[in-house]
């Protein structure tokens, strides 16, 4: 049984930063890779980034490249995602979920209740 909690969220004014963090209740935490997807109003939940097992290895989308930065603490079993220079495009509720490349790890269903994003201009 896989267990998330996502937090961190919260208003900002655009170019404001916020640090999302993930807690994960799952047995070899360490033994999946980890991303942060988000959903927007009104539009399909999408890839945001991901890091490999060793958290030496990070994926973006090009529109958070250089803006966000993924990590993960493989004793605290948390993946975190720091996001600067906040745009109103990044408006969204976040999660987080295993992953396999840039898509969810086949076989996972158990989202957490995700954390609200909202850049204001």
């Amino acid at each position: 049984q896989v267990q998330l909690v996502e937090s961190g969220g919260g208003l900002v004014e655009a170019g404001g930063s916020l640090r999302l963090s993930c807690a994960a209740s799952v047995r070899a935490f360490g033994a999946f890779a980890w991303g942060w997807f988000r959903q927007a109003p009104g539009k399909e939940r999408e890839f945001v980034a991901a890091i490999d097992l060793s958290g030496r290895n990070t994926l973006y989308i090009d529109s958070v490249k250089g803006r966000f930065t993924i990590s993960r603490d493989n004793l605290r079993n948390t993946v975190s995602l720091r996001m600067n220079n906040l745009k109103p495009d990044d408006t969204g509720v976040y999660y987080c979920a295993p992953t396999s490349g840039r898509a969810v790890r086949d076989g996972f269903a158990s989202w957490g209740q995700g954390t609200q994003v909202t850049v204001a201009s």
